[in-house]
């Protein structure tokens, strides 16, 4: 070992580059092998530290957006879903055209009908791409709203999660202006309005919003900002839900025959 070699691995941690610390002695040993000229060498190396950083963010990212596992579009029944087109989905994923000017998206359409597992979908893709997104139920993210009210922090809040590329609300028409101050959710839309994106799914068409917020006023002010500068996707057909117990029944029953033949 040279005294190079004998600095190495002690730089490369002080310059944080674990990649190429794990790799640069078998990578040199192809370049000593095969003549590589330098450029070569230090290129190949900082490739390798490049790529296994865009990994390990976007799984940070994934961790951390909270979306449901296994909710991917190769997991995605297009073909019960005949209302949509796989293609526009796909570009939702992409986000080209969407994303960067904060427009948003809106999933409506009966219970059971594929909506969160398509916006899980769309927010996974993104991930894949480089983004944050955060997924929650709408529920969910009225409680934390509220509870950053009550302790004078929701304007920090709101900033903090402009970080995010797209919020994702699940289930808006579960949310009850009855049972919370959903005043909140307003602010939430309010503020991302026209600088990021929120994605909604709700089995409710917008003439029902008005069991959400507070009075009709804000109710009209909450769809204009949602429904302006945006993508409306209909979902409808039978639900993924009754199809699956119908199959289980039908295929309980096939066994049962065979059993007695």
């Amino acid at each position: 070992m040279t005294t190079d070699t004998a600095v190495l691995p002690t730089l490369l941690t002080a310059l944080r580059l674990p990649s190429i610390a794990r790799n640069w002695k078998r990578v040199t040993e192809i370049a000593d092998r095969e003549g590589w000229p330098a450029a070569r060498l230090l290129a190949t190396l900082m490739e390798i530290e490049a790529a296994e950083r865009t990994s390990r963010r976007i799984q940070r990212n994934r961790d951390q957006s909270r979306l449901p596992a296994g909710k991917t579009f190769a997991a995605f029944d297009f073909s019960a879903a005949s209302s949509i087109r796989k293609s526009h989905l796909l570009a939702l994923g992409s986000g080209d055209g969407w994303i960067g000017p904060g427009d948003n998206l809106l999933i409506v359409g009966p219970s059971g009908t594929g909506k969160s597992h398509a916006v899980a979908a769309i927010g996974n893709a993104l991930v894949d791409a480089g983004m944050q997104v955060l997924f929650s139920r709408t529920t969910d993210m009225v409680q934390r709203l509220q509870a950053a009210r009550r302790d004078l922090a929701l304007a920090a809040m709101l900033d903090k999660m402009d970080k995010y590329h797209l919020v994702i609300l699940d289930d808006m028409s579960y949310v009850r202006k009855d049972q919370a101050e959903t005043s909140v959710l307003f602010e939430l839309i309010s503020h991302r309005y026209e600088r990021h994106s929120i994605a909604i799914t709700a089995n409710q068409p917008f003439s029902a919003w008005g069991e959400i917020f507070p009075d009709p006023s804000m109710t009209v002010a909450a769809v204009d900002r949602l429904v302006h500068h945006s993508t409306i996707i209909e979902m409808y057909g039978q639900s993924y839900r009754k199809r699956a117990a119908v199959a289980r029944i039908e295929s309980a029953d096939t066994a049962a025959d065979n059993e007695e033949k």
